[in-house]
């Protein structure tokens, strides 16, 4: 882990795993940034730095990805810390360890769906929520197939297929990730290449897969009520441009922006439209009022006047 570390790595003990994350900037507002499936704190690259211009900074490595540890079975006592559920409660574990009381969460893809989770359930620690092309639905294994998964059998033959098929699966995926892939540069594929250099990659994904569950069954994007920015580009061919922008009528006076020529991951392929629309989102936060009535933080959304 550490021989893997870059020079800004930081790492912290959260639930139990020791979590690497990085820090930019200063004061507040608060960044917290939870990037996709099958990738790390790399992902932000381009935007930590110009976002710690007017902020805090935190960009963490999710269970399962990066250079976070990962317990194995026997290792926790209670609910994996792989599922989305728990993910939300080391979130918010994590900002209790760093100090931090609320934050503007930004997540893509699935770390977009654990931020939703998050505003859902503790929306008093949610300054304001960025939702770049998240996950709606699916993302999860039915619950008897992961009873299937589960098993000491399937526990020893999940990684070996992991180890043999996710790589090529990943670059493909990536590359599908942009609207215009020739733009990517190789050095960057190898940098997403660490992560199957950690110790039990493997193991760790396959218990991610176990512990997850259909999106659908969690994600009430109805009940979220605090200021929220839905971000996708134009030409989103992982999980559509359409349904991203569908969403942002799902939450109650969400804005939408599209970024134009860009495709699933719009802080790598886009930076700059990407930092500019969440600078003017979060400019207009003061038009919010913020009330803790007997103990739950609600916000409400401004008259359109």
């Amino acid at each position: 882990m550490q021989e893997l570390a870059d020079a800004d790595s930081r790492f912290i003990e959260v639930d139990g795993i020791t979590v690497h994350y990085k820090q930019y900037g200063r004061g507040e507002p608060n960044f917290i940034l939870l990037h996709g499936t099958l990738a790390t704190t790399y992902t932000w690259r381009e935007v930590v730095e110009p976002l710690a211009q007017i902020g805090t900074v935190i960009a963490y490595d999710r269970p399962a990805f990066g250079l976070s540890s990962r317990p194995m079975p026997g290792e926790w006592s209670g609910k994996s810390p792989y599922g989305h559920e728990a993910q939300v409660d080391m979130l918010i574990a994590l900002m209790d360890a760093l100090g931090i009381e609320r934050a503007v969460l930004i997540g893509n893809s699935l770390g977009g769906g654990i931020a939703a989770l998050a505003a859902q359930r503790d929306p008093g620690r949610v300054a304001g929520l960025v939702l770049a092309a998240p996950v709606q639905s699916s993302h999860g294994v039915p619950r008897l197939l992961a009873l299937l998964f589960s098993t000491p059998q399937m526990r020893r033959l999940g990684p070996l297929y992991l180890r043999k098929n996710v790589l090529d699966f990943g670059m493909k995926v990536y590359g599908d990730s942009w609207h215009d892939p020739s733009r990517i540069d190789p050095g960057d594929m190898d940098e997403y290449g660490k992560i199957f250099q950690m110790e039990d990659w493997d193991r760790g994904l396959w218990e991610l897969i176990v512990a997850a569950r259909p999106f659908e069954s969690l994600a009430r994007y109805e009940t979220i009520a605090v200021p929220t920015l839905v971000i996708t580009g134009d030409d989103d061919q992982v999980l559509g441009t359409e349904e991203n922008a569908r969403l942002a009528d799902r939450i109650l006076g969400a804005q939408l922006v599209v970024i134009p020529e860009c495709g699933h991951v719009p802080q790598e392929e886009c930076p700059d439209a990407f930092v500019q629309v969440i600078t003017q989102f979060v400019v207009g936060f003061d038009r919010w009022t913020f009330s803790d009535v007997g103990g739950q933080g609600t916000y409400a959304y401004p008259d359109s006047g």
